[in-house]
Parts: C-alpha cells; sequence; structure tokens
C-alpha cells in the first residue's frame, strides 16, 4: 500500500488495472454489505462509504487518475466577520497579521470556521487569565 496521506492534503491515485477494478465494483455493487478489512478487524463499511467507493472503483476503472481531498466549508472575510462578532476591516486585519489563518482563492480570503472559533477561544482564555 502507498503511502499515507495527511489528513488536509489532497491525495492524487493513479488508474487501477481496469479487470481488477470492474471485479471490485461489480462485487460491490452485487451487496449491501461491504466489509474491509483493517488490520485484520473486519469493518463494516455504512451505506455512504460504499457508494464512495464504487465510485472511485468505476472511475479508476475507467483509466482516471482520482484527487482525494476533504470538501471543508469556507467563509468570506464579512461571513468570518459576523461569526466573531467583529468588522470585517477586524477580521481582515487579524488575517494579515496571521493571527487568523487565512486560505486564498484568487484574491479573495476563504477562513475556516474553526479557525474562527478557535480565535475566539484564545481570546476568551486571555481574557480569564486576566481575571
Amino acid at each position: 500500500m502507498s503511502e499515507k496521506s495527511h489528513a488536509n492534503q489532497p491525495a492524487t491515485f493513479a488508474p487501477l488495472n481496469a479487470a481488477a477494478a470492474d471485479r471490485l465494483a461489480k462485487a460491490l455493487a452485487d451487496s449491501d454489505d461491504a466489509t474491509v478489512f483493517v488490520d485484520g478487524t473486519a469493518v463494516k463499511l455504512p451505506t455512504e462509504a460504499v457508494v464512495a467507493v464504487q465510485d472511485v472503483l468505476r472511475r479508476l476503472s475507467r483509466g482516471d487518475s482520482i484527487t482525494v481531498s476533504t470538501n471543508e466549508e469556507f467563509l468570506n472575510t464579512s461571513e468570518a466577520a459576523k461569526l466573531a462578532g467583529i468588522s470585517h476591516t477586524y477580521m481582515r486585519q487579524l488575517t494579515d497579521k496571521g493571527e487568523i489563518p487565512v486560505e486564498y482563492r484568487g484574491t479573495h480570503r476563504r477562513i475556516k470556521p474553526a479557525d474562527v472559533m478557535a480565535w475566539l477561544a484564545s481570546r476568551s482564555h486571555l481574557s480569564d487569565k486576566g481575571k
């Protein structure tokens, strides 16, 4: 098996042998039960995972390479500011200073809600220390 991918980094996989992928996809399609073995432990896949695995196998069997990544929610600066209860100007300043992590899509800032909440928690922690 290949090296494990980092949780937040996209991972790209080359096409599988078409016959093997078709055989696996057919086996999954013919059954409502899909069980995998992880370190010798049998794990029954939930329906959502079966559908995802079937989709991946179909794509690989067609000769497509695939990239798997998370579909995280991002906020623009105005949405992030509203969540934090601050002005969007102050939010932009915080991202510029690196106090709140930001990703850029072109020239647009995108901020994870979890990062806003972490900043709020750190502010709360700092104010608690001052009491």
